[in-house]
């Protein structure tokens, strides 16, 4: 079984912005399979199966930075292996539309990230790291909660299909053969 979760905050105050990427790439994948999220106290989930793989499909309603209590939540309730976890966030070290996976690491700095990494006690999950860029004259705190410029759209939203596009990547083929390909 895998857990897919998009990372970013709950309401429309917040629904196109930067450090929402993870919802919209969950948002896209559960439009594909025809899924309807339910609502628990901290999460927004759905279940469905990509290549034959039950797949439960998350959105933590906790905001960003306390994404880690949601995830140990259904984490638990599961009995998940975290190799089976995908986390997809923004990036601000990539240049906006370019997608990186990794199977570990740090958080780099991701406040989303770094509250998994606690509350599973583990950095051993999949990553789908989708660039959003910086801009030096705007603070990081502002920048990450701004929406996307009109300019910007297209490029957001070729990387939302291509991130869902490794998300099934991932689950049909493997981590390693999914980051030969979309890295």
């Amino acid at each position: 079984m895998w857990l897919v979760v998009g990372l970013g905050n709950p309401g429309t105050r917040y629904a196109m912005t930067r450090h929402n990427i993870g919802f919209l790439v969950v948002d896209e994948l559960t439009r594909r399979l025809g899924l309807t999220f339910k609502e628990k106290t901290d999460y927004l989930h759905c279940n469905g199966s990509i290549n034959g793989e039950k797949t439960i499909f998350m959105e933590p309603l906790t905001f960003m930075n306390r994404s880690g209590s949601a995830v140990k939540n259904i984490f638990s309730k599961n009995n998940l292996l975290s190799e089976n976890l995908i986390v997809i966030h923004d990036d601000l070290d990539l240049d906006p539309g370019r997608i990186k996976i990794r199977k570990k690491g740090s958080s780099g700095g991701h406040k989303g990230i770094e509250s998994i990494i606690q509350h599973l006690g583990t950095n051993v999950f999949v990553r789908i790291k989708i660039g959003i860029g910086r801009d030096p004259f705007i603070p990081t705190e502002d920048y990450v909660l701004s929406r996307f410029r009109k300019a910007e759209l297209p490029e957001i939203k070729e990387a939302v299909v291509t991130a869902a596009d490794a998300v099934e990547a991932i689950i049909k083929e493997g981590p390693d053969k999914a980051m030969n390909r979309f890295n």
